[in-house]
């Protein structure tokens, strides 16, 4: 199972950080162990892991109309970049 890295900015990352089971339950069907990053010099930038146990379900669900509500919601900001742990 890869660990899938997520960065980018957000609005307000105090926000952003309080919808952390937003984010376990969104992305519960195609992965697991999120963990939230806040940026150690008070930024704006921002990144996440998740254990993915099925990435073409994490790719389609990226570009599903509940992922995009769900990320203005957050106050995300794109670009999103995506790194796959590399086995």
């Amino acid at each position: 199972m890869p660990r899938v890295v997520f960065t980018h900015r957000v609005s307000d990352s105090a926000h952003w950080a309080s919808k952390h089971s937003e984010r376990v339950e969104g992305f519960a069907s195609w992965g697991s162990s999120v963990v939230d990053y806040l940026s150690a010099d008070g930024s704006n930038n921002v990144a996440l892991t998740v254990d993915v146990h099925d990435l073409a379900a994490m790719q389609a669900a990226l570009d599903s109309p509940e992922i995009k509500a769900a990320k203005q919601a957050h106050g995300v900001l794109e670009p999103v970049t995506i790194y796959i742990e590399n086995r």
